[in-house]
């Protein structure tokens, strides 16, 4: 069974966002195909909660592999999704240390429904637990016209830009 979802998705418009791809990029490092977040559509610091989508093209990188004929958008790349999300969230509203969040692992993800290209992709992320700023716990969750396609918990590690001299 599903877990309640971590926010009512009909109560914010996806149609006028507080952050588009450009100011995410401004914060989040990941560019070209592995820009995983479209937009940021709501942000609640009291509630340490974000809510934004990924639009899904016929032109994603794995619609030719997975799998032909009927493609399916991978589990790990749902997670990435969420996952840039939460990192946005995280360094934007200055919860961890270091110059961007890398994704750290998963916990009890489950995958309850599938996503296809065409679609748009809701993504909710919750901090639960933060730790010496470095770790980040979220309650994450991805929905398509309103049902649960899958949820977790999602750790976010604190990551510092190695240059060398």
């Amino acid at each position: 069974m599903a877990a309640k979802p971590l926010a009512d998705l009909s109560q914010f418009d996806f149609g006028t966002p507080l952050y588009n791809q450009e100011e995410i990029q401004n914060v989040n490092p990941q560019r070209y195909e592995f820009s995983q977040l479209t937009a940021v559509v709501h942000v609640d610091e009291s509630l340490q909660l974000a809510v934004g989508y990924k639009d899904i093209s016929e032109e994603e990188f794995w619609v030719r592999g997975h799998m032909p004929g009927n493609p399916l958008m991978p589990g790990v790349i749902q997670c990435e999704c969420v996952a840039q999300l939460g990192g946005f969230y995280a360094c934007k509203f200055d919860v961890v240390a270091g110059d961007y969040m890398g994704f750290g692992g998963m916990k009890n993800v489950r995958f309850r429904k599938p996503i296809l290209p065409g679609c748009r992709l809701d993504l909710v992320c919750q901090i639960t637990q933060v730790r010496a700023r470095k770790l980040v716990y979220f309650d994450c969750q991805g929905f398509v016209k309103g049902e649960m396609a899958f949820e977790g918990t999602m750790i976010g590690v604190s990551i510092s830009s190695m240059t060398s001299d």
